[in-house]
């Protein structure tokens, strides 16, 4: 057994988000997100790729809200580290912008191209350029959140030990990396036991951090939510402010449409934390 009395077989099944909702499912939702991004993208009129990197894939969009001194999320989106683009997520701005929050969509360098550690630094620098120059585009630099979604959830958890972060909200996210160094998705990430470890927020919970909602639908794959709830409880343990919010119904990918939709809890929560 490789893992939690699990075999290869077993273990890449626990993690294939894909074939636990289906190939067909998951890109109607992908072409749904890009169709609407680019409506968001029409209407609200961002500043896109700007560069936070020396690297082609550091660049980001800032969808202003149009407000003074405005909160800002910042938004990691996921692909397991190895896929996936920026711009199929303008769509989380559907509920976000008409709130007074403004949207900042990250890209980063994808395996194999880069190691888990080059990702992590990466994401540490978009929230060093957001911070630093949101001011310009309505945003308070005192009031930068950041969230994401799979992957995305896990680069939030591992950027929480930044103090500037005013709190975060992770979506589906993976908080021990144990695992995947151990199933299909390390043909590309080489993992290794130190990276997996250095790179797992469960084992790096920072000493000072801001409130973090840990959320997963109750769909999604039994690991997923394992790790999900297993995070949070720590999160908590360690005396930090957050709570842990499963969402009934939704899988791994419908989740995010309580983010997008202006009648979403998470995004609900998202401006409750902001408030």
């Amino acid at each position: 057994m490789l893992y939690q009395d699990m075999g290869k077989e077993a273990l890449d099944a626990a993690y294939n988000n894909t074939a636990a909702v289906g190939m067909e499912q998951r890109d109607q939702y992908v072409a749904d997100w890009v169709n609407r991004s680019g409506v968001v993208k029409e209407a609200w009129l961002p500043t896109c790729d700007i560069s936070y990197g020396p690297q082609p894939r550091q660049r980001l969009d800032v969808f202003p809200c149009g407000g003074l001194d405005s909160p800002t999320l910042l938004y990691i989106h996921g692909g397991y580290w190895q896929m996936s683009d920026k711009e199929a997520f303008g769509f989380i701005g559907e509920g976000l912008l008409p709130a007074g929050i403004n949207l900042v969509l990250v890209e980063y360098t994808l395996a194999p191209n880069i190691r888990m550690d080059g990702i992590v630094e990466q994401i540490r620098a978009s929230i060093n350029w957001t911070i630093e120059n949101i001011a310009d585009y309505g945003g308070s630099p005192e009031q930068v959140f950041i969230g994401g979604h799979s992957a995305g959830g896990h680069l939030t958890a591992m950027a929480m030990a930044d103090r500037r972060v005013a709190g975060g909200l992770s979506i589906s996210g993976i908080f021990d990396l144990e695992p995947i160094r151990l199933n299909y998705l390390n043909e590309k990430l080489h993992l290794d036991v130190a990276e997996s470890a250095r790179n797992s927020p469960l084992q790096h919970i920072p000493a000072v951090a801001r409130s973090l909602i840990v959320t997963v639908g109750s769909n999604e794959l039994p690991e997923l939510i394992r790790q999900s709830k297993d995070y949070s409880e720590a999160w908590q343990q360690a005396g930090h402010a957050g709570q842990y919010l499963p969402l009934a119904g939704h899988d791994h990918f419908s989740i995010l449409e309580e983010l997008a939709l202006p009648s979403g809890l998470l995004l609900s929560e998202l401006k409750r934390m902001v408030g």
